[in-house]
């Protein structure tokens, strides 16, 4: 099975392992530079900065 999030659509999304057995997904993407990720659910960002990612809350200040 292939799942696939379109960025910037606002909604996040989530796996839900609803069975009682053990699952294995793989995810890819890519490292770029100046790459990030807001959870529209959450007081979360994400940010690539130095090839390490920092979380930070959304006005700005580092958790």
């Amino acid at each position: 099975m292939c799942s696939g999030f379109k960025a910037g659509e606002g909604g996040g999304h989530q796996l839900v392992n609803r069975s009682n057995e053990v699952v294995v997904y793989l995810e890819v993407g890519d490292r770029t530079a100046g790459d990030s990720v807001h959870y529209p659910d959450d007081d979360l960002e994400a940010y690539l900065e130095g090839g390490a990612w920092r979380f930070r809350h959304k006005n700005g200040e580092p958790y």
